[in-house]
C-alpha cells in the first residue's frame, strides 16, 4: 500500500509576490523532481527537454527559441516538476488495484492519486465489481472493439482526447473515428481555446494565431489579457523579458495582480539570480471579470476619434481598404459605446484606459495575447472578434511585431486540431480524407465535449474512450458529469497515470496505460519519434530518452492502431500494422492529407523542424469573401446580483492542468491549502465576512439547481471589487453545463455568479 498521504489543510497566508521565478523557481523544480526519481534520471529529462534532439516539454504549448539560440536547461519550472512527475520511479501495479476498491480510490484527492506514480499494466473492472483486475493487451482491446461493435450507431461512442496527444496519434484517433462511422470527437479545446477559433476562424480565416517568436521580441508593445504566464507557459516571461530588452512596452490586463507581470527574474541569467530582475508590465490594468469586451470598444472608440482630429494620420486605410470588409458597420457600432457603460463593465478609469490608447499611438506594431481569461465567458467570442478589430484598425495583422496570439495551454492541442481532432473539420479535409483512404467520412456534426456529457447523461451515448487527459476533472458541473460518465457501458482510459477520470467508470471499465512523452518508443520498424505543433505553428520532432516505465506499456500510437484493426477488420483497407511499425508511414500519410504538410518527413528532420504557412502573414484570408472581416459586437456585461460575486476558476502555481503537485500558490501567498477563495477585503467586509473564515460557495444559475463547493476558507486578497477567484478542479462543480459561451460553447468558468454562506457544519 502506498505511504503517501492526503496533505492536511492547514492553510498559511504571506503577502503576494511581486516578483516571479529567480532561484527559489530552481529549487522547487529540483525538489520536486529529485523527490519523484533518482538524480541520474532528473539529469536525462532536464538535459533533454525542448532540445532538438530531446523530447517536447508536455507542459505548455509555449515554442522553444530556434536551434543554436536555446538554453541547455530550455525549461521552466513547472516544465521541470511535469516531466518528472511523468518520469517518476514510483509505480501503480495490479497489487495496487487489489489492495484500493474503486470506491475508495473515488474518495482520494486529485494530489493523492497523481502520487501514486506511473500505469504499468491494462486493467479492468468487469460489471459489478469494485476492484479493477489485470487483463492482457489482446483481451482488453478485444473488449472495446466487441463493445464498439455492439452499438446501433457508430454516434454512440465518443472519442476524446487532450493535447498531450501527439500528431501521429492525433491523425490515428479521427482516422479510426472517422472509418467507424462517426465525427464524436471531443477535445479539450472545447474547454479552453474553442471561443478563439471560432472568433479567429471567422474574422481571419484561420482559426490560429499569427505571430512568431520573433514577432513577440521585437513588438512595440505587447498586450498579455486574460493570462498568468508566471504559472501557466514561465516561459513566455523570458520572451517578454526580451521584449522590453528591445524596448517594447507591455500591458498587463487581468481581475488579479499577477507576480511574474509585475517583475521577472530569470533563472538562467545572474541578473535573475542577483540582481532585481526586469519589471514587465508598463501598465497594469485591473479589470472586472469579463470587462474585457468593453475595454477593446473603448480602445477602438479612442482610435476612431484620434482619427477624427487627424484624419488620415491614424488608421492605416491602406490596410483596411485592401484587405478588409465590414469596415462601415463597425465604425457605425463602435460609435455607439458609452463611457458610462464601458466604466462601469471594465471598472477602470477613463484615465487609465486613456492612456493605453495614448501608447497605441505611439506603437507601430502591437500583438495581443490572450489565454482563458477571455475565452470562459459567454461573450468570449465577440470579445475576441473586437480584438480583431482593434488590431485591424492600425494594420496591425500579417506584418512583423504584431498580430493576434492565443497562449494554448497544452503542449500539442493545437496540433490536435491540425490533424483532423475536431468535430466539424471541414469538408475539404474529409475530401482528402476520402482520397487518401477510398472510404467516405461521415460528414454529420459530432460531439464537442460539453454535448458529448449531455450525449450521455440521456443515454444516447454509451461507450467512451479518452486518449490521455482527465475528463471528468477538466470539464463542468462535476456532479452533472460524472453521473453521465457512469451511465455509459463502458468506458476507456489510455493514460500514464491514476487520476480521478479511473474511478469514475461505466458498467465496464478500461484503464490502458501508455508511453509518456519522455519514454523511448520502440517499435517493429526501430526507434520512433513523434511530432507536435506549439502555439505558434512551430512543427518539431520528440524523442524520448527514459526506459518505459513497464514492458507492458504500449505507445497511443500502437493502441490505437491495435484497436482499429479489431474493430473495423480489413474494411477499409487502411495499414494499421504498418502504421504501428514504423510512425514515418504515418506521416507520408499526412503530409497527402492535411495542407502545409507537403514533405513531413524530411522537413521534421531538421534541427527545430519546420514553421507551418499561415496565410494571413502573406495577406490572404481564407474567408468567404477572402478579406479579413470587421464585425459588429455588442456591448455586454457580467453582473452579480446583490450580495453575490463574479467567480473565476483558476490554477496554482504548483498545478499542471487538472493535477497539483503540492498544497500550495507560492505567488498569491496561499500555503498548505487549496480549498480557499480569493476575495477583496471590501467585498468581505460588506457580506459581513472575516477573513480566514469558512464558507460554501454556492453558484446561481436560471435552472434553479444549487451547485455547492463546501467547506473553503475565504483569503482577503486584491481581486477586482466584486469579484473572486478559487482553484479548479474542485470549483468545477460550480459551473452550470449549460452556461457556455454563445457561438463556441466553451463553458463559462470565468464568470460565474457565486454567493458565500458560512459552511453548514457536518455532525
Amino acid at each position: 500500500m502506498s505511504n503517501i498521504e492526503d496533505p492536511e489543510d492547514l492553510l498559511e497566508v504571506t503577502p503576494p509576490k511581486t516578483w516571479a521565478t529567480g532561484l527559489p523557481a530552481v529549487t522547487h523544480a529540483m525538489q520536486y523532481s529529485l523527490g519523484q526519481t533518482s538524480v541520474r534520471r532528473t539529469a536525462l529529462t532536464l538535459l533533454n527537454i525542448n532540445q532538438a534532439k530531446g523530447f517536447d516539454c508536455p507542459g505548455c504549448a509555449w515554442p522553444e527559441p530556434a536551434p543554436g539560440h536555446r538554453a541547455k536547461n530550455e525549461y521552466c519550472e513547472n516544465g521541470a516538476k511535469h516531466i518528472n512527475d511523468e518520469a517518476t520511479s514510483r509505480r501503480v501495479t495490479a497489487d495496487f488495484f487489489r489492495e484500493h476498491s474503486v470506491s475508495e480510490l473515488a474518495e482520494k484527492s486529485d494530489y493523492w492519486l497523481n502520487q501514486q506514480g506511473r500505469l504499468t499494466e491494462p486493467m479492468v473492472k468487469r460489471p459489478g465489481a469494485d476492484h479493477y483486475e489485470p487483463i492482457g493487451w489482446d483481451d482488453a482491446l478485444a473488449l472495446l472493439a466487441e463493445e464498439l461493435r455492439r452499438l446501433d450507431s457508430p454516434d454512440e461512442a465518443l472519442f476524446y482526447t487532450s493535447g498531450r496527444l501527439n500528431n501521429e496519434a492525433a491523425f490515428l484517433l479521427q482516422l479510426f473515428a472517422r472509418a467507424y462511422g462517426t465525427n464524436n470527437l471531443p477535445d479539450c479545446s472545447n474547454m479552453c481555446h474553442e471561443s478563439s477559433g471560432s472568433a479567429l476562424q471567422e474574422t481571419l480565416g484561420i482559426g490560429k494565431g499569427s505571430v512568431s517568436l520573433d514577432d513577440i521580441h521585437h513588438s512595440d508593445l505587447v498586450f498579455v489579457v486574460g493570462q498568468n504566464p508566471g504559472t501557466n507557459h514561465p516561459r513566455m516571461l523570458s520572451a517578454l523579458e526580451e521584449t522590453k530588452r528591445n524596448g517594447g512596452h507591455i500591458v498587463a490586463v487581468n481581475p488579479l495582480p499577477e507576480a511574474g507581470l509585475i517583475r521577472f527574474k530569470h533563472p538562467q541569467k545572474a541578473r535573475g539570480i542577483v540582481g532585481r530582475g526586469t519589471p514587465l508590465a508598463d501598465q497594469f490594468l485591473q479589470i472586472r471579470p469579463g470587462g474585457d469586451l468593453a475595454l477593446f470598444q473603448a480602445l477602438n472608440l479612442l482610435l476612431l476619434e484620434a482619427e477624427d482630429a487627424r484624419p488620415g494620420a491614424v488608421l492605416d486605410h491602406g490596410f483596411v481598404q485592401a484587405h478588409t470588409t465590414g469596415f462601415e458597420d463597425f465604425v457605425e457600432q463602435a460609435r455607439k459605446a458609452s463611457w458610462d457603460d464601458i466604466l462601469d463593465a471594465t471598472g477602470l478609469t477613463r484615465e487609465e484606459i486613456e492612456a493605453v490608447g495614448e501608447r497605441v499611438l505611439r506603437s507601430e506594431s502591437v500583438i495581443v495575447c490572450w489565454a482563458m481569461g477571455l475565452t470562459q465567458h459567454k461573450h468570449g467570442v465577440p470579445t475576441i472578434r473586437e480584438v480583431v478589430n482593434f488590431l485591424m484598425l492600425r494594420g496591425n495583422i500579417g506584418r512583423p511585431g504584431a498580430g493576434v496570439c492565443p497562449v494554448r495551454g497544452h503542449s500539442n492541442v493545437q496540433g490536435d486540431r491540425t490533424m483532423g481532432i475536431w468535430e466539424r473539420m471541414p469538408q475539404s479535409f474529409l475530401d482528402a480524407l476520402e482520397r487518401e483512404f477510398a472510404f467516405t467520412p461521415p460528414t454529420r456534426h459530432g460531439l464537442d465535449s460539453v454535448d458529448a456529457i449531455r450525449a450521455m447523461r440521456d443515454g444516447d451515448a454509451k461507450v467512451f474512450v479518452g486518449v490521455a487527459g482527465n475528463f471528468v476533472r477538466a470539464t463542468p458541473d462535476s456532479e452533472v458529469t460524472e453521473r453521465a460518465m457512469r451511465r455509459c457501458r463502458l468506458t476507456a482510459h489510455i493514460s500514464t497515470k491514476l487520476n480521478r477520470s479511473h474511478t469514475v467508470c461505466g458498467e465496464t471499465a478500461l484503464i490502458l496505460p501508455t508511453l509518456g512523452r519522455s519514454d523511448r518508443d520502440i517499435q517493429a520498424g526501430g526507434e520512433q519519434f513523434i511530432t507536435v505543433e506549439d502555439s505558434m505553428s512551430e512543427v518539431h520532432a520528440s524523442r524520448g530518452r527514459l526506459h518505459p516505465a513497464s514492458p507492458h506499456l504500449l505507445s497511443e500510437v500502437a493502441i490505437i492502431s491495435r484497436l482499429a484493426r479489431r474493430t473495423l477488420g480489413e474494411h477499409p483497407s487502411i495499414p494499421w500494422e504498418k502504421f504501428e511499425a514504423d510512425y514515418g508511414t504515418i506521416r507520408d500519410r499526412i503530409s497527402r492529407v492535411v495542407p502545409g504538410f507537403e514533405d513531413f518527413n524530411s522537413r521534421v528532420a531538421r534541427p527545430g523542424g519546420f514553421r507551418l504557412p499561415n496565410p494571413v502573414n502573406e495577406g490572404v484570408f481564407p474567408t468567404p469573401s477572402g478579406k479579413a472581416v470587421f464585425t459588429r459586437n455588442d456591448f455586454e456585461m457580467l453582473r452579480a446580483p446583490q450580495g453575490h460575486l463574479l467567480l473565476q476558476t483558476l490554477r496554482s502555481h504548483d498545478q499542471w492542468n487538472t493535477v497539483p503537485y503540492a498544497m500550495n500558490d507560492r505567488y498569491r501567498g496561499i500555503h498548505n491549502a487549496r480549498r480557499v477563495v480569493l476575495v477583496n477585503p471590501a467585498d468581505l467586509e460588506a457580506l459581513g465576512l472575516a477573513d480566514r473564515s469558512e464558507v460554501d460557495l454556492v453558484s446561481v444559475w436560471r435552472d434553479g439547481v444549487e451547485r455547492r463547493a463546501k467547506k473553503f476558507r475565504v483569503v482577503a486578497y486584491p481581486t477586482t471589487p466584486g469579484s473572486a477567484a478559487a482553484y479548479y478542479p474542485e470549483t468545477n462543480v460550480l459551473v452550470p453545463l449549460d452556461s457556455v459561451a454563445d457561438i463556441s460553447n466553451t463553458p463559462t468558468s470565468k464568470g460565474v455568479v457565486v454567493r458565500l454562506e458560512p459552511a453548514v457544519a457536518v455532525g
